[in-house]
């Protein structure tokens, strides 16, 4: 849709520019004088858009796309599959939250030891993708998800403290 290369790196300034051109061309008040059918077309297509703009503008959806793109199913309800030092972690994470008990020192160590294990779950991704190893990339995606999860668990606690 925005002619873009199928590659988890990306430019988002080529991004927001190619979202543009192509928001210009379809958007709904550009066909306000036309009829019913094509009204509901360029709406579509407009939705379509902003879908597809929402997608690539966010590396975790955008690495979840290609993934599903390249015919890999991530598997979210069914496979809960970790490396055990990975589940070893998470454990330990939630020992953290856990002990933390609204004190906003441990939780702000937490979030920010969450932060980093995201950042490298997001450079291995972009890695493994840049491979074209799928497969690998959608067990790397699912750590992701987790710890955006606990991360969302972190902030929660931690506005509770405030």
């Amino acid at each position: 849709m925005f002619g873009l290369a199928q590659q988890f790196e990306l430019d988002t300034t080529v991004l927001e520019q190619a979202y543009r051109q192509v928001q210009q061309q379809v958007h709904p008040d550009k066909f306000a004088t036309a009829t019913e059918t094509e009204k509901r077309v360029a709406m579509q297509w407009a939705t379509l858009a902003n879908e597809a703009y929402q997608t690539l503008k966010s590396p975790l959806k955008r690495a979840r796309y290609l993934c599903e793109l390249h015919g890999v199913d991530l598997q979210l309800e069914s496979n809960t599959a970790m490396p055990a030092a990975f589940l070893m972690q998470q454990m330990a994470w939630r020992e953290q939250l856990e002990q933390a008990n609204g004190q906003a020192a441990p939780l702000n160590q937490l979030a920010l030891d969450l932060q980093q294990s995201r950042q490298q779950c997001l450079a291995e991704v972009a890695n493994l993708i840049g491979q074209k190893n799928y497969l690998a990339s959608a067990e790397k995606l699912r750590q992701w998800i987790f710890i955006d999860k606990l991360i969302s668990e972190v902030i929660d606690a931690q506005a509770q403290v405030s």
